[in-house]
């Protein structure tokens, strides 16, 4: 039998950790976009991050053709236009956010073009070879315009929702009220539901996701009991319950964007309007933040109070931190008055019992983004990374042509043990480690052959300075090709 070369950890040094500082995020704006003809332009979605580190992205329009793009950027801010919409019988408009698949391919949405001009699932390579897998053939027998990205299932299937189309039109004639869909990674598309105004939702506007049951949790931006969204349930063969209608009281919220689960099994999500405060337009209240069970009991967290003091309207779905805490994006607020009377946007934290902070006010061009109209993602490094529709260094663009942010929050000590190795595993060539670290602190991964001899050497390259706090991912790249030997990390404030 070989013998593995797998390090034994066995050494940590532990020093006293630093006290919370709630007010020392940092904001970075990583990327500006420069527009069409060689650039994206407006980022409506999300980032998500590959397997290599980088974060894959799409804009809604710019790039060759002006009609949206797919891009590649790094954690350092080096952005490569993938590939460029608008080719003939191609789609147009990708205004959903991209999903690694378990081929290691990225999956996504466009809203419109494909061979009947109603939308489009496509796969394209991290090298940008493109592949349009479905072309949306809409009201009555398909779906029409995902306006949302996707999610792969268990199964291996990506599911995800088109805002028109199905088998039941009850505004638009030859419209219809949407879909929820399940497609097979070479391109076998079936419609799970249809949608069907007054006595169900009518509109996803938002994509899905799959909870720990192996159902999937959506929701409606229109319909329902009170015509203000709905939370829906939805199995993998397409049994579907409305869980929960919106507007039941007046300082309900409404039009409800996309879920996530939280670590206690609840979900979690926002709504664009209502809610208690009248900042953001009479009778229409400047959104939420709620929590639903999965047997559909909802509770509002939080009302936003708009500018000059809060974020509002929150276009975007939440992410749960690493602390525990969940993070999302208002398109509009804050305390900036460069984007005019409704702000230029914010970041905000909120805890899963409705305690909430802002953290930060957009500024706007040139030097800032403006309108998060996306939600945010949180890298492997502890950083929070999103874009914005508007603003940025670039004049190419009227407000800007949109940018990638970084965010760094210092994250509260997670309730466990912090200084110690929680995880450490082969990955190819390469050892990744985890580390539960304290924010401020430096941590740097030493290495020696024997604990009876020799001295402990700092293996170059893996060390991060200044952590933001909770757990850390360090790579030693081609570590398991040397000898068995023992790790451990050295860690000064």
């Amino acid at each position: 039998m070989k013998t593995l070369r797998i390090p034994l950890v066995i050494v940590l040094l532990v020093v006293a950790g630093r006290a919370f500082d709630a007010g020392a995020q940092t904001e970075t704006n990583l990327y500006s976009f420069a527009g069409p003809p060689t650039d994206g332009q407006g980022p409506d979605a999300g980032l998500v991050q590959g397997s290599d580190g980088n974060f894959y992205g799409t804009t809604e329009v710019g790039g060759t053709n002006g009609d949206g793009t797919v891009f590649r950027i790094s954690p350092g801010g080096t952005e490569t236009n993938l590939y460029s919409f608008g080719i003939p019988l191609d789609g147009v408009n990708p205004s959903g956010g991209l999903v690694q698949g378990s081929d290691g391919n990225f999956y996504g949405t466009t809203e419109v073009g494909g061979t009947n001009g109603d939308g489009t699932v496509f796969r394209i390579s991290p090298g940008g070879t493109e592949t349009n897998l479905h072309s949306f053939v809409g009201y009555p027998t398909d779906g029409q315009n995902p306006n949302a990205g996707l999610v792969q299932g268990s199964d291996g299937n990506f599911y995800g929702t088109t805002y028109a189309g199905g088998a039941n039109n009850s505004v638009y004639p030859y419209f219809g009220d949407g879909t929820v869909f399940r497609i097979s990674p070479g391109g076998t598309e079936t419609n799970l539901h249809s949608f069907g105004y007054p006595t169900d939702g009518q509109n996803p506007n938002a994509g899905l996701v799959q909870g720990s049951d192996g159902n999937f949790y959506g929701t409606t931006e229109y319909g329902g009991t009170h015509s203000d969204g709905t939370v829906f349930r939805i199995s993998p063969s397409g049994t579907y319950t409305s869980l929960y209608s919106f507007g039941s009281s007046p300082t309900d919220g409404t039009s409800p964007i996309r879920l996530v689960q939280g670590s206690d099994g609840n979900f979690y999500g926002t709504t664009l309007e209502g809610g208690t405060s009248t900042n953001c337009g009479v009778g229409i209240g400047c959104g939420t933040v709620f929590r639903i069970s999965p047997s559909g009991t909802e509770t509002n967290l939080y009302s936003f109070a708009g500018p000059p003091t809060d974020g509002g309207y929150p276009e975007a779905g939440l992410v749960q931190g690493s602390d525990g805490n969940f993070y999302g994006t208002t398109e509009v607020g804050g305390t900036s008055a460069n984007c005019g009377p409704y702000g230029c946007g914010t970041v905000f934290r909120i805890s899963p019992s409705g305690s909430y902070t802002n953290l930060y006010s957009f500024v706007g061009s040139p030097t800032d983004g403006e309108y998060p109209e996306a939600g945010l993602v949180q890298g492997s490094d502890g950083n929070f990374y999103g874009t914005t529709y508007y603003g940025g260094a670039s004049s190419n663009c009227i407000s800007g042509c949109g940018t990638v942010f970084k965010l760094t929050v210092p994250l509260s000590p997670p309730p466990y043990p912090i200084n110690q190795i929680t995880g450490i595993q082969l990955s190819g060539t390469n050892i990744v480690f985890n580390v539960l670290s304290i924010a401020g602190e430096t941590y740097q991964l030493q290495y020696r052959n024997s604990l009876t001899s020799g001295s402990w050497s700092n293996v170059p390259g893996v060390s991060i300075t200044n952590s933001i706090g909770s757990i850390l991912t360090l790579t030693n790249f081609a570590g398991a090709n040397q000898p068995q030997g023992f790790y451990r990390f050295a860690i000064t404030p």
